[in-house]
């Protein structure tokens, strides 16, 4: 990866589980950060289903599956920016926080976009 290293996807309480992810993800999300010309900053990546639990995550989270991230982003520039760029980059399930951009490449869910 050009953007990222594993460790920027690792559960807090396991490291080196950032070698979790999905080749498949870490491709289309390091080919979104070129797009946006704007870092990415990791607030999660991959979760243990222990962490996730505790995180309030759903069950079915991709996360645990090591096919989502979360992006930190708290102004409308910069969202619009990544957002844009996962989308041309093949993303089609977005979610929209206040503080985050949540991305994820779960083919076994619709695609969707959504507001936390």
């Amino acid at each position: 990866m050009k953007y990222f290293e594993l460790s920027e996807f690792d559960d807090p309480t396991q490291k080196g589980s950032g070698a979790k992810m999905q080749d498949s993800f870490l491709y289309m999300l390091d080919e979104a950060r070129e797009v946006a010309g704007v870092p990415f900053k990791i607030n999660s990546g991959y979760r243990t289903k222990k962490h996730n639990k505790a995180v309030g995550g759903k069950q079915t989270s991709s996360h645990t599956k090591g096919m989502a991230a979360d992006i930190h982003c708290n102004d409308s520039y910069s969202r619009i920016i990544i957002i844009h760029a996962l989308i041309e980059t093949g993303f089609r399930r977005i979610g929209i926080g206040k503080t985050f951009i949540h991305v994820d490449s779960d083919l076994s869910k619709n695609n969707a976009l959504w507001l936390y």
